[in-house]
Formats: C-alpha cells, structure tokens, sequence
C-alpha cells in the first residue's frame, strides 16, 4: 500500500480493516468533527458518516463500502485537517499543518492477514418505547389501530408506522424535562388524522411517565374524528378527546395553554396554520412534521434563481427547504428557540424533518427582532414570494 490518503482509504474500505475514523480540524468552522463506522445492511457492507455541527445536531450519511472510499478521500484532504484511522492491523494519522503540508504517520500492517469482519446492524437490538407485547396499554391501542395482530406482532405493512411513531415518541422524551415537572399536561394534535401519534404520546404521558394529561385533538374530518373518539373510549383514554373543525376557529377553554403542539405531516399550508395557532394559544414546545410544500413552489418568482428554478425536482427541493426556512425563522421571531432534526430513516419516507420549538424564558429584544424581520423581508425577496405565515402576520 503506498502512503498516500487515496491508498489509505481504498485499502480499508475495500478490506473492512478499520473500526473507527475520527475527522478533526474542520475547515468549517461550524462543523466540531465527524466520526465513520462500517455496518451491515441486508448482508451488504456500509459505513456511516456521523458529522457533529456547532449548533448540536448529529448529521448522518450511509454509503456502500465499495463507494465509500471516494467519499472519506474527499474529507480527508480538503474537509479536515487532522483524520484518524483505527484498525486491528495499527493506526494512521494524517495531518495538514498552518502550511497546508501534510504528513501521513501510517502503522496500518497491510503484511498481517486481514481477518474477515463480521458487521452488524446499527439497529440490532433497539428498544423501543412503545413495547407491543407488554400489558401497559400500548398493546391495546397498537392493535385497535391495526398496528399489530392479537399477538402484539407487528404487522410487515405497519412496521414502517410503527418506527415511526416510536421514533416521534424519542423527540417527546428530549423535550420532557422542558415541559411543567407537576400537575396536568396539556396537549394538543392539529390536524391529528387518524391519530396514530396522539394515541401513542397520551400512552407515554400516562403509561410511561405516569402523568395526568388533558389531551385534545382537532381536524377537519369527520369521520375521523368520530372514529378518534370511538376508539378513544374503547380503550379507556378518558382524557383524550378529539373535535372537527376548522384550526383558525379553535378557542381553547377559558384560561387554557396548551404545554405541547403537535403536527404530523399537516399537508401544505396546514403546517403553517398549526404553527400559526400554536402561537397564538401561547404553547410552551411545538414539534411539527412537514408534509408536501405546494405553496412556495407554485409561488417562487426570481430570476437570480432561475437556473435552479427551470429543473422541476431541484425547484422542488429549493421550495422544501425555503419554506421550512421561513417557517423556523417565524417561529424565532415570536420567540421560540427552533431547531431542525431527522424524524425517520430518508429510505422510508422523504417526509423525515421535524420542526422543534422550544418557547424562550426571555424574549427577543426589539434590535434582535427587528433584525430577524429584516432577514425574514429579504428571504422572501430572494425566493419571490411570501409564505403564508408571512402574510398572514405582517412581517
């Protein structure tokens, strides 16, 4: 093997030789580092690239080993400054020094036979919250939703659903300890459809932390809701109620805020009428799931974006990311902390981001708000368009 990166990362990528890479000394400075590990997925070998940003978030990429090494050459010679290599076989450092001259400390013995590895999955043994077999109601209600058989098996058609709604029960379990430590919690699921969702987070507020809740959720359906509310008795859930009608409309009892919002896959403009309305009753935490962008893309106008504007799939993908854009830097201004996060894995459904929203202990000052309002004039000047939360509060 010559010393060079390429011959570095060919060999371990193509030999499964190493355990870990570590990549330091980002060139972006708001990236902190980022971390590779090999896995198995359906019997064919893969790596992960964990990339960890200043802003707290953990950014994840799969690739096939056998397209990996393309990819890790490319990190190591003009992404970091510093990599480190693990291996059975010995370790290799490579380093970029202020000069941009780099050194390779190679102890990699390619002379030793390779032991083939034996991977396994990132997901072998995970646990979820929603445990389908267990007598503490979620049994009950993963079946009522036909979820699962009788047995507590998951359904192959539902398994997908079901990853889901665990996965949204994680991001609930972050902000816990953000939400009131007594008393009753109150929720509320805008455009709850079906209500998969509902039905799980009333279980972990009841089942799993023990809580009292006050759970309501609103759509515009009526057959849902009357199937939500019959199912809702069925299985005992007596402080979960659902009603039709219109968001805007909604009034919430005299002298009630709601401690959580939540939106799964609000179609279009609905996303940001939940916003809008979770807002408006003064929610402590929102978590909010984005489903089709219509609006934007239809509504883009600028000619500076053009070249992206003339490609329908990369339009579209522009519109996904400016309207969320938009979205979160809205929720900012009305004081709410944002970030955004991975719901589920990209393969199972393109609609995997959620928007979090965290209400701040101490508001904006008037400079800061005024400078968010000048950045939220000049997104919308970019794009074209202003979004409906943009209209419908002047901005």
């Amino acid at each position: 093997m010559e010393n060079s990166i390429r011959s570095v990362m060919e060999y371990i990528c193509s030999s499964l030789a190493f355990e870990k890479i570590t990549f330091s000394k980002c060139r972006d400075s708001h990236i902190l580092r980022a971390s590779v590990t090999p896995f198995a997925r359906r019997g064919e070998a893969y790596v992960q690239i964990e990339t960890f940003t200043d802003d707290g978030k953990a950014l994840h990429r799969n690739l096939a080993a056998s397209e990996a090494a393309e990819v890790l050459c490319e990190m190591a010679e003009r992404g970091y400054k510093q990599t480190n290599i693990h291996t059975a076989q010995g370790d290799c450092e490579i380093r970029f020094s202020k000069k941009e001259q780099c050194s390779i400390l190679n102890r990699i013995k390619t002379t030793a036979a390779v032991t083939p590895r034996t991977l396994t999955a990132h997901n072998k043994k995970k646990q979820y919250l929603l445990d389908p077999t267990a007598d503490d109601g979620a049994r009950a209600f993963l079946y009522h939703l036909g979820i699962t058989d009788e047995g507590g098996r998951i359904l192959d058609k539902k398994r997908p659903k079901y990853r889901q709604i665990n996965r949204f029960l994680e991001l609930v379990d972050d902000i816990y300890d953000t939400l009131p430590s007594g008393g009753t919690i109150v929720i509320y699921d805008l455009c709850c459809g079906k209500s998969y969702l509902t039905f799980a987070v009333y279980h972990y507020f009841t089942a799993i932390k023990g809580r009292t809740v006050k759970m309501h959720g609103v759509d515009l359906k009526p057959d849902v809701i009357a199937y939500c509310n019959e199912t809702a008795s069925a299985l005992g859930m007596t402080a979960l109620s659902f009603s039709c009608g219109d968001i805007n409309a909604y009034e919430p009892p005299a002298g009630e805020t709601p401690d959580l919002v939540l939106s799964l896959h609000a179609c279009d403009i609905a996303t940001d009428i939940v916003l809008k309305n979770a807002v408006r009753f003064g929610a402590k935490a929102v978590l909010s799931t984005p489903c089709c962008h219509h609006e934007v893309f239809h509504a883009m106008n600028a000619e500076p974006l053009a070249f992206i504007n003339r490609h329908s799939m990369l339009s579209q993908k522009l519109a996904d990311a400016a309207t969320d854009a938009l979205r979160c830097l809205w929720l900012e201004l009305h004081d709410y902390d944002v970030q955004t996060m991975e719901l589920i894995d990209p393969e199972e459904t393109p609609k995997n981001m959620m928007i979090r929203a965290l209400k701040r202990k101490k508001p904006h000052t008037p400079a800061e708000k005024e400078a968010m309002q000048a950045e939220y004039r000049a997104a919308c000047a970019l794009i074209g368009c202003v979004p409906y939360l943009g209209r419908e509060q002047e901005i």
